[in-house]
């Protein structure tokens, strides 16, 4: 583990022993909660010594230990140290920018997803969730304290369902699929906005109805980014004849793999929707200025005879008999009412206005 510092610190130029942490708002203490529980009996504590995770490792049996806030180096090499992690594994962790993967190491599986949530400025956010699946544990790795595990532990210390009748293997698919379950969420709010920019560009699309639009797709792309990945890896789960997931799990395994197409067919509609926006945006921009032309066209149709009449007799010659007559002036205002009225009638005809 004191490789691993020393080699991330060098790597980014940083004194050694200096702690990276790519991610989210770091938590000042972090949280370390463990459950132990069987068909019968459980058991939940809030740890202050990691060596307390000695106590669990052996003990009959499920145990889940979660970790909220990655980002003292010590507790991480001390978990590590205990459950036996790859340094690699542990480096993973660290590097929250990881895309959703899966590893299997024989005595356990390392499995990282992206729990997505939307910020108080309404924007997306992404945070790293990494799963360490043993022959009698599980251990979560989160950056912030908050997530969508409460249901996940509520169940377990009620006895809710089939959770505490299962192996550790179920206790990954319900993480997993809690995580994924949150994904609808996500896109039952973006699926709102995107109605309301639909009603906004039927009434009155603005500069700032674009600027929604692209938000729109940055937040699907990022989206499309964390989840695709996810569907990989559920898949190696159900294809990979791996002793550490049990036969009884697979059919949920599945379930989980159904949930994610069903949220990348969501993402590619939105996507083709978005863009179809833009199309409609520029056509309704498009059709306004063609409205607004066509106005002054027609202005400018109607004035070039009355101009023309106006230029005639605005030249002064001498003899221009018209000049001596004296109903030329109301004669010529009536000609020019005349053509102009003409010509209008003639548009309104053609249906031009």
């Amino acid at each position: 583990m004191a490789k691993l510092i020393r080699r991330t610190s060098k790597a980014a130029g940083l004194p050694p022993g200096t702690l990276i942490h790519i991610g989210k708002k770091k938590i000042e203490k972090p949280r370390i909660k463990i459950m132990n529980y069987d068909e019968s009996n459980c058991e939940e504590r809030e740890i202050e010594n990691v060596k307390e995770c000695y106590d669990f490792r052996d003990t009959g049996g499920v145990t889940w230990i979660n970790l909220d806030g990655i980002h003292q180096i010590n507790i991480l090499e001390q978990i590590g140290n205990c459950f036996g992690l790859h340094p690699l594994v542990m480096e993973d962790i660290l590097n929250t920018e990881q895309r959703p993967k899966i590893d299997d190491l024989g005595n356990y599986i390392f499995i990282v997803s992206k729990m997505l949530y939307f910020d108080r400025a309404n924007h997306i956010e992404s945070e790293q969730v990494s799963l360490i699946l043993g022959r009698k544990f599980v251990i979560s790795f989160q950056e912030r304290e908050g997530d969508v595990f409460n249901s996940i532990r509520e169940r377990i210390s009620k006895g809710k369902g089939r959770i505490r009748k299962m192996g550790p293997d179920y206790l990954a698919y319900s993480l997993l699929d809690a995580v994924v379950d949150h994904y609808f969420v996500m896109l039952e709010n973006l699926g709102s906005k995107i109605e309301e920019i639909e009603d906004e560009l039927v009434s009155n699309p603005t500069t700032e109805t674009m600027n929604r639009i692209h938000k729109l797709k940055r937040q699907i792309i990022l989206l499309r980014k964390s989840i695709w990945p996810l569907r990989e890896v559920i898949g190696i789960m159900e294809r990979e004849q791996s002793q550490l997931i049990q036969e009884s799990t697979l059919i949920y395994l599945r379930d989980i793999h159904d949930h994610i197409i069903r949220v990348i067919d969501t993402i590619e509609t939105y996507r083709e929707m978005l863009s179809g926006m833009v199309d409609i945006y520029l056509s309704s921009i498009s059709n306004k200025m063609n409205q607004v032309m066509r106005v002054l066209t027609i202005i400018s149709t109607v004035f070039i005879p009355l101009t023309f009449i106006a230029g005639i007799y605005g030249m002064n010659f001498k003899y221009m008999p018209e000049l001596e007559w004296q109903f030329s002036y109301p004669l010529i205002l009536a000609s020019m009412l005349i053509a102009g009225s003409l010509m209008l009638y003639y548009f309104r005809r053609k249906n031009w206005l």
